[in-house]
């Protein structure tokens, strides 16, 4: 298929797309989470992108700020958020467990953790964590991250004692020494390891896409907010691979953090990929299994169903190929 053919395609779904929600009601609000896990987010936010495009309309912008994806899904889903911010485990986990959540965009593709100890710890290897005390925030990639690293070393969730704090507080807890490791999350691992914490563990093989989603209904009704949204992102992820150093300093400036601990950040995620597709779903499948023996997912779950129906690009297919 032509690229004319293929814009053309695009350009006729979303049309389709918007006829369905030509006769929503009008937007007095649109609600949206950013997060420092999030650069695109931050640069919207501070731009103020969106208070622009929705301001034209008479729709107000409200940012509510998420610590974890497990946070941001409960904006989501209680309605305090018509976004989300999330690693593509923790939106899979949350459409089988019966939310319709829809992925409309992948702001970035990342190794989502590392298991790290103090610099001065004995521990030398994931072996050494049995009976430890490992810090970790339950729902979020990090999570996931110590499931499948103690998998891939022969461990068990319960040969160790999973601390469940917020990733802030698992930073924390570890530099204080009450607890023996800490399964990290950006920007704070990157604080923790330029202070001096070493990693115990990482695993390259376990990239992950992670995802900007909305509802299903507000999808469906909103059809044009979301593809303003999804537009803001896609113009934030351009200017970030166009401008690095910028992006650093403007983000150190969002999160209060060292410009140093950003430009390390930064450095670990890919901003390549923002289709989310079928690379995204099969990155899912191997922690599936871990998912369900953890009880992560409800008992008699639609696995198959969920994940074929988590993505929705149609209408970020047409502003990503507009270059």
């Amino acid at each position: 298929m032509g690229l004319h053919t293929l814009r053309r395609g695009l350009t006729a779904v979303l049309a389709a797309l918007l006829s369905v929600g030509a006769h929503a009601e009008k937007l007095d609000e649109v609600r949206l989470d950013y997060a420092f896990y999030s650069p695109e987010s931050l640069v919207v936010k501070h731009n103020g992108w969106l208070e622009d495009a929705f301001g034209k309309q008479g729709t107000q912008v409200r940012w509510v700020l998420s610590r974890g994806s497990n946070n941001s899904l409960e904006f989501l889903n209680s309605g305090a958020s018509n976004f989300s911010l999330t690693s593509s485990i923790s939106a899979f986990v949350s459409r089988a467990n019966g939310q319709p959540v829809k992925a409309v965009y992948s702001y970035l593709w990342y190794v989502p953790s590392a298991l790290l100890v103090q610099k001065d710890s004995p521990l030398k290897s994931i072996a050494d964590l049995k009976g430890k005390q490992v810090a970790a925030t339950k729902g979020t990639d990090p999570y996931f991250f110590l499931l499948r690293s103690l998998q891939a070393n022969g461990l068990k969730p319960s040969d160790i004692k999973i601390v469940h704090l917020q990733h802030p507080e698992g930073r924390t807890a570890l530099e204080q020494g009450r607890v023996d490791a800490w399964a990290g999350l950006d920007p704070h691992m990157a604080a923790a390891e330029l202070a001096g914490a070493r990693f115990l563990y990482r695993n390259d093989s376990f990239g992950l896409g992670a995802f900007l989603n909305t509802s299903e209904a507000f999808l469906t009704e909103h059809p044009a907010a979301v593809s303003q949204v999804i537009e803001a992102y896609e113009r934030a992820r351009r200017w970030i691979v166009a401008n690095p150093e910028q992006a650093a300093t403007l983000i150190a400036g969002e999160t209060q953090l060292p410009v140093e601990v950003i430009r390390l950040q930064l450095g670990r995620y890919d901003l390549s990929r923002p289709l989310p597709g079928q690379v995204h779903l099969d990155a899912i499948k191997p922690v599936i299994p871990l998912l369900q023996a953890d009880g992560i997912l409800r008992r008699g779950a639609d696995v198959g169903g969920a994940l074929n129906s988590l993505i929705d690009a149609r209408l970020a297919g047409p502003l990503i190929e507009a270059r």
